[in-house]
């Protein structure tokens, strides 16, 4: 299958493969720090935190999360937690009685099914209320050092820029993006293409006359290509 890659020429798979890998290469010059901005000591800890982010910046998770890890420091206490209580401490992070919900309910089945202990394999992992691919693979690369793709909303909205897919479905984003690159690559990656997101290819108006991917990229142009204009647009972070 034909891509397009910079400029609107064709591309054959491998041509696409070279400018993937070469675009990461990129992303990893452009990111040398780039991680998980969510702050964590542990599995367990890195999975509530992952649950608490859905619709929600990293920078207000983190604001919550001392208190809550403080208050519930094993998967016991949260399974047993009082409901109004843990409602009142995240209620900040939105949708706060769907999460106390998932948060309660994923750690009562890993008392049931896993003895305490977060398990660190993608199925079980998803087996768990509250818990979707992109949680898991969040909580598996940073938490277990197992490889895996974060397809979030800045994922899937530069893989597509990038013209790598047109793809819309998370998991087939996942898959398709998996055959592209290393899988070693996997983790760090995902890191460096939502930093990437935060900070210069924006939503709405993406910083395109100062973005580093601009002559492999097939949507240059979406955004400002004045590098002045441009530069007004760059978030410099953190954003934890």
């Amino acid at each position: 299958m034909a891509t397009k890659a910079a400029g609107g020429r064709q591309e054959t798979r491998l041509a696409l493969v070279r400018r993937a890998r070469k675009m990461n290469r990129v992303l990893a010059e452009t990111y040398p720090n780039a991680h998980c901005e969510l702050d964590f000591g542990n599995p367990l800890e890195l999975l509530v935190a992952t649950i608490l982010s859905a619709q929600c910046t990293d920078k207000r998770v983190n604001m919550v999360t001392p208190i809550l890890f403080a208050k519930y420091p094993t998967v016991e206490d949260y399974a047993s937690a009082d409901r109004s209580e843990m409602e009142e401490i995240i209620r900040s992070t939105g949708f706060f009685r769907a999460k106390t919900n998932s948060i309660i309910g994923m750690a009562q089945a890993i008392c049931e099914r896993y003895g305490g202990e977060v398990p660190g394999k993608l199925k079980d992992l998803v087996g768990l209320p509250g818990v979707g691919r992109k949680t898991a693979n969040v909580v598996l690369g940073n938490a277990f050092g197992v490889p895996g793709l974060t397809v979030d909303t800045h994922f899937q909205r530069l893989v597509r820029r990038f013209g790598w897919t047109e793809e819309t479905d998370p998991v087939k984003i996942e898959h398709i993006v998996g055959e592209l690159l290393p899988r070693r690559e996997w983790t760090i990656f995902s890191h460096r293409v939502i930093w990437h997101g935060r900070r210069i290819c924006h939503a709405r108006r993406p910083a395109c006359g100062v973005c580093p991917l601009a002559a492999l990229c097939p949507s240059y142009g979406t955004g400002p290509t004045d590098p002045g204009q441009a530069a007004k647009l760059v978030r410099s972070g953190p954003f934890s």
